[in-house]
């Protein structure tokens, strides 16, 4: 049923070990869920499993907690409401916050498929803030990534609207068609900055998880232009998949 998006997937992989980034940032919609706060991870490890159906991933990652406090330095500097989170110990192998599937099933194809030691950093969007904010924060990531000498990539993860079916947990609201046909042209388009001005009426009937992390995205965009290819849309179930590759 996932086919089309675990063959984007894999390609991304593919591009990505091409790319041997020395850090990839990704942002995620379940993890650290703070109060009208935008969330960095400063823990050095981070590490998580999944199961499904007959089978369960683990995976273990290092955090790049130099790239990670630059970040949240260019956020402040832009007074951006934005928090270091660190979890168990100061330092050492205790210092290890959970990974949040949306985190795990990306880098399972991105890092480990991809067959990569890049380190990473976890950041958490908010929906209690302006979206502006979001933006705003992915601009920041841009500048912070510019200053670099090492070879950061930025991802997106999230699924798309989760009311495409009545027998789904959200149930049924066509709105979430539209809402995955307006992602899927601004992918093509090159124009993510414009669902940002979607109401918010529309996207609560729709239900998808992406709206937050497109917005980060679109802002580092802003800073380093890169133009963008449609990899895969589908909707195997109750919620929509996209995958996109973006490139300088």
């Amino acid at each position: 049923m996932f086919a089309p998006t675990r063959l984007a997937m894999k390609k991304l992989g593919t591009e990505m070990n091409a790319a041997k980034p020395d850090t990839i940032v990704i942002s995620t919609p379940h993890n650290l869920r703070l109060r009208k706060h935008i969330g960095v991870v400063a823990s050095q490890f981070s590490s998580g499993s999944v199961a499904g159906g007959q089978r369960s991933i683990r995976l273990r990652a290092v955090c790049d907690l130099d790239f990670a406090a630059k970040v949240v330095e260019a956020a402040e500097s832009e007074g951006l409401p934005v928090v270091e989170a660190n979890y168990g110990a100061l330092e050492g192998p205790l210092s290890n916050l959970a990974m949040d599937w949306g985190t795990l099933i990306p880098l399972w194809f991105l890092l480990k498929g991809a067959n990569l030691r890049s380190k990473v950093v976890i950041v958490t969007p908010s929906r209690g803030i302006p979206i502006r904010q979001n933006f705003d924060f992915g601009r920041a990531v841009g500048a912070a990534a510019s200053a670099e000498r090492k070879r950061i990539a930025f991802v997106a993860s999230a699924d798309q609207a989760h009311a495409h079916k009545k027998s789904g947990p959200y149930g049924f609201d066509r709105r979430a068609a539209e809402y995955d046909r307006l992602v899927t042209e601004a992918v093509r388009d090159g124009s993510l900055e414009d669902l940002m001005s979607l109401e918010p009426d529309f996207v609560e009937g729709a239900k998808p998880d992406s709206l937050w992390q497109i917005a980060m995205l679109a802002g580092a965009l802003s800073v380093v232009p890169m133009r963008g290819e449609l990899l895969s849309y589908q909707v195997p179930t109750y919620f929509g998949m996209l995958c996109a590759s973006y490139r300088p």
